[in-house]
């Protein structure tokens, strides 16, 4: 699995990492227990955090592949745009039919 990116296995397992929290704290019927059970509490919660971060940056991580598609794309409705509003750019020197008075420079 590629540091960059979140696979399923993992995802699964944080899934579990955060249900097993939850019953943790439901198996902790009273205030006292509840109180009580802080410290554990707090390294389950800490676990849960990091890994959640994890999650987020990885499930959000493009790929080279998926930025340069991304690229194609955007740079396909730029020139979309250009056409249907004529606001097409190019270069003068390179145009057919340029005016005469500008050939020669």
């Amino acid at each position: 699995m590629s540091d960059e990116t979140y696979g399923v296995e993992r995802a699964k397992r944080l899934v579990e990492l955060l249900r097993g929290l939850a019953e943790r704290i439901a198996m902790l019927t009273t205030d006292a227990d509840l109180l009580a059970a802080g410290p554990e509490l707090i390294k389950l919660m800490g676990d849960a955090r990091s890994e959640l971060f994890h999650y987020e940056v990885r499930a959000t991580y493009d790929t080279p592949e998926a930025v340069e598609s991304r690229r194609i794309v955007e740079d396909a409705r730029r020139r979309m745009d250009g056409l249907e509003f004529g606001r097409i750019e190019f270069d003068r020197d390179d145009a057919e039919g340029d005016e005469p008075w500008r050939r020669g420079t």
